[in-house]
């Protein structure tokens, strides 16, 4: 249940839409009051949280919050109250703070190609070139390498996310085989909103009736009209909150068992009942279902010829011995497979006389499938250079394959692992929380419920 039980971190701003492009990631010149004197007028900066060994300003608690406000500009009625928002964004920036640290701690690193890399795609999703994204974040009022620092610790916690899930999570043959033979196996999608109210990693009855309360005060919200991003952007402390809790389209097998059997009895617009799960109460709306239909791939059946330079052939030789190789086949007509067997230095393929096999246009890389549309059945490429050296290509015949039972494999696979990513994830985010120092320096930032716990013990 990707989102719902993961705090993960680079899709949703990346594809933040600009002139808003600067929706997630660009703040407003003009500073927000949050938890105090704002900061802009000349009034001193300060902490107003200190998580373990770095510290979080109110300058920057003030361009994320503008950052927010910017983005509901044409519908501020769904933003939470100035408070709510503050303690929501500042959460957020904590937690941001801690995943980047450990990252740090261990040693995963961004390079700069990394983050040109992310900002070519920013702005690509914007319809923008990269000088004319610089030009709006400046224009918006923030150092381009205060956008290319945000970028950054997102491509950060990515990779920790990575790190963390990798040798956590395998999935078996047999899980995959358990799933597709479920009866509770489910080959649907569906569109998915969730608010998502948590109860602290080691929290007694008292936080848990606490969690309770907020999300039944969501559901009487929703039940009395509020719209559902709306209340998940008032009551949810997940990471998307501010998004509207949506968690865009899944499979339903990627659902916890126990929130797809609650999902599947809904109709389209409908919201569950508070949901109990190890991380607190779940509150789901079902947006909308789809159901896939049969998969055909167009295949292709080829044999190539590989001549790739060494320490004994320089590239220039091997060019030329690849195009007296595509003479040789295409003008004298000679054996394409003998060839391939005297000469490809393809070790895969080289002793079948070149043959590749059947397979899907991109499965052997960019550069082959490039030459696939322009060739004719047994017609043979001109020799074209890829990473591995020149390639002479001959298309043998194609055709069309229903590709539905390993696709649902493939599916399941990922389902399986997506959902044990998310679990594994989630926990070591709860454990990181719980171990941090975090010190919220200013009071009307700090959780009312949090205080009234604290009071009560």
């Amino acid at each position: 249940m990707k989102q719902i039980l993961a705090y993960s971190v680079l899709a949703a701003a990346l594809v933040a839409a600009v002139p808003t492009a600067h929706a997630q990631l660009m703040p407003q010149a003009q500073p927000a009051q949050a938890g105090g004197a704002a900061v802009g007028n000349g009034s001193l900066d300060r902490i107003v949280a200190v998580v373990d060994d770095d510290i979080i300003l109110q300058s920057e608690l003030n361009e994320a919050i503008n950052a927010i406000v910017k983005q509901y500009a044409n519908n501020p009625g769904q933003l939470p109250p100035q408070d709510v928002l503050a303690r929501q964004v500042l959460d957020r920036l904590i937690l941001m703070k801690i995943q980047v640290a450990k990252a740090n701690d261990q040693n995963i690193h961004v390079t700069d190609q990394d983050v040109d890399a992310a900002v070519a795609n920013v702005a690509q999703q914007n319809k923008m070139s990269p000088e004319q994204l610089r030009a709006a974040v400046e224009q918006d009022g923030m150092p381009f390498a205060s956008f290319r620092q945000q970028l950054s610790d997102q491509l950060l916690t990515q990779k920790l996310h990575e790190s963390v899930v990798r040798d956590q999570v395998t999935v078996t043959d047999a899980e995959v085989n358990n799933l597709l033979a479920s009866p509770t196996y489910k080959a649907g999608e569906v569109h998915l909103a969730h608010i998502q109210v948590s109860t602290p990693a080691e929290g007694g009855a008292g936080d848990i009736a606490q969690a309770q309360a907020k999300a039944d005060e969501a559901i009487k919200a929703i039940k009395g009209g509020m719209d559902f991003n709306a209340a998940a952007i008032r009551y949810s402390d997940a990471p998307d909150a501010l998004e509207g809790g949506d968690l865009g389209w899944r499979r339903l097998d990627e659902v916890p068992p126990a929130f797809a059997d609650a999902v599947s009895s809904l109709k389209a617009g409908e919201t569950t009942a508070a949901l109990r799960g190890p991380t607190g109460f779940h509150i789901l709306k079902l947006v909308e279902t789809r159901q896939p239909g049969r998969q055909v791939v167009t295949e292709y059946h080829a044999r190539q010829i590989l001549i790739k330079p060494s320490e004994i052939v320089t590239p220039e030789q091997a060019e030329k011995k690849a195009q007296d190789i595509y003479t040789r086949v295409a003008d004298k007509h000679e054996d394409f497979a003998k060839i391939a067997k005297d000469d490809s230095k393809d070790t895969t393929t080289a002793n079948a006389g070149g043959d590749m096999g059947w397979f899907q246009k991109d499965a052997w890389g960019q550069a082959i499938a490039g030459q696939l549309d322009g060739l004719k059945e047994n017609e043979v490429s001109k020799p074209f250079q890829t990473d591995a050296g020149w390639i002479v290509l001959q298309l043998i015949g194609t055709r069309q394959s229903d590709v539905t039972d390993e696709s649902q494999r493939n599916q399941a696979r990922q389902a399986i692992g997506n959902r044990k990513a998310d679990e594994a994830y989630e926990n070591f985010l709860r454990e990181q929380r719980s171990q941090a120092f975090v010190d919220i320096r200013v009071p009307e930032l700090k959780d009312p419920d949090d205080k009234q716990a604290s009071a009560a013990k």
